[in-house]
């Protein structure tokens, strides 16, 4: 498969600067763009893909007129988060 180019990005010398100082071992500034860039894809892909089952959800809701208060739907999330914690916390207590 042939390779293809990003289109140029004209930034500040300090931007530059700044980004090259970031720069890891033997990474180029074009491998660090390439990352940056596929990294951001995904992470809009995601938030696309969120926002899509989010809004599948509403209208499942509004369907169903089934809806549960906010404040019920966080504290069983906590709940669920602070076993999780507490589960994780006597693991590394076991080691």
């Amino acid at each position: 498969m042939k390779s293809t180019q990003l289109p140029p990005v004209r930034v500040e010398l300090a931007v530059r600067q700044e980004i090259e100082s970031c720069l890891r071992d033997g990474e180029t500034l074009s491998q660090f763009i390439e990352k940056s860039a596929v990294e951001a894809a995904r992470a809009r892909k995601s938030q696309q893909e969120f926002l899509a089952r989010g809004r599948a959800s509403l209208v499942q809701a509004q369907r169903d007129g089934e809806f549960y208060p906010a404040a019920d739907v966080l504290g069983e999330m906590r709940a669920r988060l602070e076993k999780r914690m507490e589960k994780k916390k006597q693991a590394s207590k076991a080691l």
